[in-house]
């Protein structure tokens, strides 16, 4: 007989602090922290897509021309979104964006910045703003 891969690993029972006591959690993963003065570095802002152009090459990538308002002008982006929403969906819609991201390329684009999106397996949803706020407000 051949001999065969695991096809599940055990959950490792792991020690979280809560407050002064300790909590044994099965399978929860500790997240990383930051202090308050790394969060006030995040410069986050309202946006709007205005354009959505589709990459040939890429099955999740969109391109995507956003407005952040007169004072901050528009941003290329290129976000993953394609397996998700239809361009036609995507033009006009509010959405959050991570603004002072360090330029990187992807698929030969200069992506300036990331919308944020929720995600849960290979479903993505993004982040909105609630009401009809200026474009380029800053999200505190």
């Amino acid at each position: 007989m051949k001999k065969v891969e695991i096809l599940f690993n055990k959950f490792e029972e792991q020690k979280v602090n809560k407050g002064k006591k300790q909590e044994k959690v099965e399978g929860v993963k500790k997240m990383s922290e930051i202090s308050f003065d790394k969060w006030q570095e995040v410069d986050m802002r309202v946006g709007e897509i205005v354009k959505v152009e589709d990459i040939k090459k890429a099955d999740k990538l969109f391109k995507l021309e956003v407005s952040l308002g007169e004072k901050l002008g528009k941003r290329i982006l290129v976000a993953g979104l394609k397996k998700n929403y239809k361009q036609k969906d995507l033009e006009g819609k509010r959405c959050v964006v991570l603004a002072n991201l360090k330029p990187t390329k992807l698929m030969g684009i200069e992506s300036q910045g990331m919308i944020l999106a929720a995600v849960s397996e290979d479903n993505v949803s993004l982040i909105q703003p609630e009401k009809d706020i200026e474009l380029g407000s800053k999200i505190q």
